[in-house]
C-alpha cells in the first residue's frame, strides 16, 4: 500500500530546521533553501506546505511560542499536582523562559530575531502580541490565586504585578543571553526569587 505522508511532521520538522539555522546562524540564513536542507527536503516540497519564505517564517515563529507555552503549562500542572505553593510554581515557569542552557539559549536568539521582525511584518506582531499576553495573564491568575490562598495581600494589583515579573523576565533574559557565566545565572535566579517573594509574602492556607 502506499505511504500516506504525515503533512503535519513534515511542517514542523520544516519550522524546526528554521529554528536551528536561526540559532546557529541568524534570521538571514533561513531562506528556502537552506531550510530545504537542513531539514532534509527538496526546495519543491518546502514550497508545496509554505508558498513563501514569510509563509514558512511565520508558522515557525507560531511553533516556537505554542512549544515554549506548552513547557509552561507543563511545569504549572506538575507543580500543582505536587501541592507546590504558587509563588514557587511561578519562579519555575519564569526560570523556564531564561537562557539558561544551550537549547533555551537557542530559543531566545530564535525567539528575539522573530520580535525583531515583528516590527516590521503584522502577523508576526500579532503572535508576539499574542504569545506576551498568554503569559502575562497566567502570571497575573497565579497571582489572583495567590489573593484567594493567603499567599498575596488582597490590595495587590495583579495585572500590574504580572506586568513588573514579565518585563524583569524580559530584561534577565537579554542580559543572560549577552553574559551566560554561570554566577550571572544564580544572580538572576535570585533576582527573581527576590521579586516574587515580594508579591507572594504570605502562605498558601491550603498547605498549612
Amino acid at each position: 500500500m502506499p505511504r500516506t505522508a504525515d503533512h503535519e511532521l513534515r511542517r514542523t520538522q520544516m519550522a524546526a530546521a528554521v529554528h536551528r539555522l536561526i540559532a546557529h546562524d541568524g534570521l538571514d540564513a533561513a531562506t528556502m533553501a537552506a531550510v530545504a536542507r537542513e531539514a532534509g527536503f527538496s526546495v519543491g516540497l518546502v514550497q508545496h506546505y509554505f508558498a513563501s519564505k514569510d509563509e514558512l517564517l511565520l508558522f515557525a515563529y507560531e511553533r516556537l511560542t505554542a512549544d515554549l507555552l506548552a513547557r509552561v503549562a507543563r511545569i504549572t500542572a506538575e507543580g500543582e499536582a505536587g501541592g507546590q505553593p504558587i509563588r514557587r510554581i511561578l519562579l519555575d515557569c519564569l526560570c523556564e523562559l531564561l537562557p539558561l542552557d544551550a537549547g533555551r539559549r537557542g530559543e531566545h536568539r530564535v525567539s528575539r530575531a522573530f520580535q525583531a521582525r515583528a516590527m516590521d511584518v503584522p502577523a508576526a506582531a500579532t503572535v508576539a502580541a499574542a504569545t506576551a499576553a498568554v503569559v502575562r495573564g497566567r502570571v497575573a491568575q497565579g497571582v489572583a490565586n495567590g489573593k484567594e490562598c493567603g499567599e498575596v495581600e488582597p490590595a495587590t494589583d495583579a495585572d500590574l504585578a504580572a506586568l513588573e515579573l514579565t518585563a524583569l523576565v524580559d530584561g534577565l533574559a537579554d542580559h543572560l543571553y549577552r553574559e551566560p557565566a554561570p554566577a550571572r545565572s544564580t544572580a538572576a535566579g535570585a533576582v527573581l526569587a527576590d521579586r516574587l517573594a515580594a508579591v507572594f509574602p504570605g502562605e498558601c492556607r491550603h498547605y498549612v
